[in-house]
C-alpha cells in the first residue's frame, strides 16, 4: 500500500518548517517516509511572517529541484497560516505574534514564492474579510481549508460559497473546552456534504470513539486521513522543535508545547495511520486507500 498525506510538518528528525533546511536533510526524511509506505506528501509550513514563509518556500523549491527523490515525494506545499485566528486555543501551537489578516497581496507573495507548488492553504474564514482571499486562492487553483478558526455560521457559509472546500484536522486547532452546541465542529458537520474533512488518526488528537462518530457523519467519500507529523515522527520521547519553538514529546508519543494542554502536531507515522484505521476504526484495505490516498489527491485536484 502507498499513501498520500497532505499535512506533514517534518519527519525523522527533520523540521520542514526550518529556515535552514538542506537537501540532504529532506532526502533523509523522504527515505524514511518511503520506508513507512508514504508515496507522496504536501510539505507543511506553519504560521510565520510572510517574509519568512516566502523565504522558506523559495528554499523548498530549490531543494525539490536539486533532488529527484524529494521531487517525487513532495508533491507540493501546504501553508498552514499565517491567516489563522490568533485567539488562545484556536491558534494552537502557532505563534500568535505572526498571525496576520488574510489579504490578496500576501497570498500572491506566497504563491509566487512557491513557484506554483502551493497546493493548500489553511486560513480562518473570520480573518478573511468578505472571503476575498479565499475566492482569489480558489480561482488560482489552490485548495482552501478552514483551520485554527472560529467563524460563525454565516461567515463559514460565505467562505464555502467563495471556494473554501476543506477543513484542516477537525476537532483540533480549537480550545480544549467548547460550548456544547454553538461551536466550530458542529458548524462544520452541518456543512459536511460540501467539504472535505481532515482528521488526525492517532487516537490522541481525537479519541477513537469520537473519530467513529465524526466518520459516521462525514462519510468515507468526504474524509481525509492525515498524520500531521512533526520532526519527532519516528523518534522517541524528548524535547524537539517545530518552526523554531520547543515541543515536548511524552512516553506515549504525544507532542505539546511545554506547559500547554494543546497538542503540537503528531508523531504518528504513515503505516501506523493505516494500522489505526484498520484496527481501531474497522476500515478495509480499500477504505484505507480511499481516505489516505485517493480522497486527499482528489481534494487537491491531483487525483
Amino acid at each position: 500500500m502507498s499513501f498520500f498525506d497532505l499535512q506533514v510538518n517534518g519527519y525523522a528528525g527533520v523540521d520542514f518548517c526550518s529556515a535552514d533546511l538542506r537537501v540532504e536533510d529532506v532526502r533523509r526524511a523522504c527515505e524514511a517516509m518511503r520506508a513507512d509506505g508514504m508515496d507522496r506528501i504536501l510539505a507543511t509550513m506553519i504560521t510565520d511572517t510572510v517574509d519568512s514563509l516566502s523565504a522558506k518556500l523559495e528554499n523548498w523549491v530549490r531543494i525539490r529541484e536539486a533532488d529527484d527523490l524529494v521531487a517525487e515525494v513532495v508533491a507540493g506545499f501546504h501553508v498552514e497560516g499565517p491567516f489563522i485566528s490568533a485567539k488562545e486555543g484556536y491558534v494552537g501551537a502557532h505563534p500568535a505574534s505572526a498571525v496576520s489578516p488574510a489579504n490578496i497581496d500576501d497570498a500572491k507573495r506566497l504563491l509566487d514564492a512557491g513557484s506554483g507548488l502551493v497546493k493548500l492553504i489553511t486560513l480562518a474564514p473570520e480573518n478573511d474579510e468578505g472571503a476575498k482571499t479565499t475566492r482569489f486562492l480558489a480561482e488560482s487553483g489552490v485548495t482552501v481549508s478552514a483551520g485554527h478558526c472560529d467563524p460563525d455560521m454565516d461567515t463559514l457559509e460565505r467562505a464555502v460559497d467563495a471556494g473554501l472546500s476543506m477543513i484542516t484536522h477537525l476537532g483540533n486547532g480549537c480550545p480544549v473546552d467548547l460550548p456544547r452546541h454553538e461551536n466550530f465542529i458542529q458548524r462544520v458537520l452541518s456543512l459536511r456534504g460540501r467539504l472535505w474533512v481532515g482528521l488526525i488518526i492517532d487516537g490522541f488528537h481525537v479519541p477513537w470513539f469520537a473519530l467513529r462518530n465524526y466518520i459516521d457523519l462525514i462519510g468515507l467519500d468526504r474524509m481525509i486521513a492525515t498524520t500531521d507529523a512533526i520532526l519527532a515522527a519516528g523518534l522517541g520521547p524528548g524535547m524537539y522543535e517545530l518552526s523554531g519553538a520547543p515541543v515536548e514529546v511524552d512516553e506515549q508519543g504525544v507532542a505539546r508545547r511545554p506547559g500547554s494542554p494543546n497538542l503540537a502536531g503528531s508523531t504518528v507515522r504513515a503505516h501506523q495511520v493505516a494500522a489505526n484505521l484498520r484496527e481501531h476504526l474497522g476500515f478495509s484495505e480499500e477504505e484505507v486507500q480511499q481516505v489516505f490516498s485517493k480522497n486527499p489527491q482528489e481534494a487537491l485536484g491531483l487525483g
